[in-house]
């Protein structure tokens, strides 16, 4: 039998289990599993003494393309995605301008042809005038679904109100993703940041009822409206309590740096460079979200990641915007933490792979099977690297996790079947295509 490729020898995460074995790949698909020592390949990857994953999605980036072309584009977003073992993103709707009409999305989708590294899909945008066309713009193929922000938004996507939320949620059927900041809280508190003038106040003006009040007015509407809704980058213990009482109802998402850092340690040490909303918060939140994952509260891990350039960031608090890049350093972190015996190998994939295809109903991703899409995360489990702004591909080449040393590291990316990162670099060419969701194959 001949195969496209052939991964030999590695240890292989799939639904059966953690088990040693072969893969082959034909016309971008999962052909084979098992001993195929006397199968072939046009080309072949010697994967032995790696770990075989299915390929990481990231379901929250940023890329600011169009507008903002300054700090990241889709090309080099999708470059740092593949560096660092991703093979899927979605990306968020505050661009300039933002992604809140049929034309936007398919600008978005047309700008990423022949450009992207990993394949891609795009939120729309809920604003207060475009929700009678959500329920119609929300089936154009490589819509991720709606994204609302109940708090901290630009352009017009802010959504602070109950009543247009309750709109938003009556229309459709996609998945729902928010952000959950109470805007009119935010604005009462901000004297705190303006008088503090310092990013160790970041955590204390947006402060965990901030978050709390924000979850909590959703999952009311969610319940009346009979909606699911998926939380995105929780960060406090109160929010994790709250949602696991509604889990028939809400999906939940945690991201890599609220997982990692606390405050106010990483504002003294990194100031504005760990600015980003929701906050980084004290370390008995962090430790209520890895009660979360431990509890299977948490569906999925998101980076979040959103560039600035140095410029930007340098500027005093609070001019300084918020946001860090995370799409690169996702799979590094967490492997570390696999390492520190913090969240088994398996729940991670479940977190990165299994869980975004539930939640966003994506076809064909989300494990090693035949027939899915021949996507593959491979790791070094047992590789010490140290992250480097450096080795960060993202326009704006930082991270703050510079310096930091882990073990266990990114070594291929490979979408449908095409090698897109080797032993830490590029290659091949953009491959990119739209990620394919359930929603297509219904009447």
């Amino acid at each position: 039998m001949t195969y496209d490729l052939i991964l030999r020898g590695g240890i292989a995460v799939t639904p059966n289990g953690i088990a040693q074995t072969d893969i082959a790949v034909r016309g971008g698909k999962i052909a084979a599993i098992g001993d195929l020592r006397t199968a072939s390949a046009e080309s072949e990857i010697d994967a032995t003494g790696l770990h075989v994953l299915p390929g990481v999605i990231d379901t929250q980036v940023h890329f600011r393309e169009p507008g903002l072309e300054h700090k990241e584009d889709l090309a080099t977003g999708t470059a740092a995605a593949a560096m660092g073992g991703v093979v899927a993103v979605f990306e968020m709707p505050n661009t300039k301008p933002g992604t809140t009409t049929d034309t936007e999305l398919l600008d978005k989708l047309k700008r990423a042809e022949g450009r992207t590294w990993t394949d891609h899909a795009f939120f729309l945008g809920a604003a207060a005038d475009n929700v009678d066309h959500l329920a119609e713009w929300e089936r154009i193929p490589g819509c991720a679904g709606i994204k609302v922000f109940m708090g901290s938004s630009t352009g017009n996507l802010l959504v602070a109100d109950d009543a247009t939320l309750a709109r938003v949620l009556a229309q459709g059927f996609r998945r729902v993703a928010v952000h959950c900041e109470d805007e009119a809280r935010l604005i009462e508190r901000k004297a705190i940041a303006e008088q503090g003038a310092h990013p160790r106040v970041h955590h204390v003006w947006r402060d965990a009822q901030t978050a709390l009040l924000a979850t909590q007015r959703l999952i009311r509407l969610a319940q009346a409206a009979k909606r699911r809704v998926h939380v995105l980058h929780v960060t406090t213990a109160e929010e994790m309590a709250f949602l696991a009482d509604y889990k028939d109802l809400a999906t939940v998402e945690t991201t890599p740096q609220h997982l990692t850092l606390t405050a106010p340690e990483c504002y003294e040490e990194l100031g504005t460079y760990a600015q980003m909303n929701p906050p980084i918060r004290e370390a008995h939140h962090r430790a209520g979200l890895w009660q979360a994952i431990a509890d299977g509260v948490v569906d999925v891990l998101g980076s979040d990641h959103a560039p600035h350039t140095r410029e930007e960031k340098d500027k005093p608090y609070p001019q300084s915007p918020s946001g860090m890049t995370g799409v690169q350093t996702l799979v590094p972190l967490m492997l570390d933490h696999v390492n520190a015996g913090r969240l088994s190998l398996e729940r991670f994939v479940d977190l990165t792979a299994a869980g975004p295809a539930r939640i966003y109903d994506i076809a064909g991703k989300g494990r090693i099977a035949l027939g899915y899409d021949a996507d593959f995360t491979l790791v070094d489990m047992k590789a010490e690297r140290v992250i480097t702004n450096q080795w960060i591909v993202s326009r704006c080449g930082w991270t703050p996790f510079d310096g930091k040393r882990v073990t266990g590291w990114p070594t291929a990316t490979i979408v449908r079947g095409n090698p897109v990162m080797m032993d830490g670099q590029l290659v091949g060419d953009p491959v990119g295509k739209p990620v394919r969701f359930q929603e297509a194959y219904r009447e």
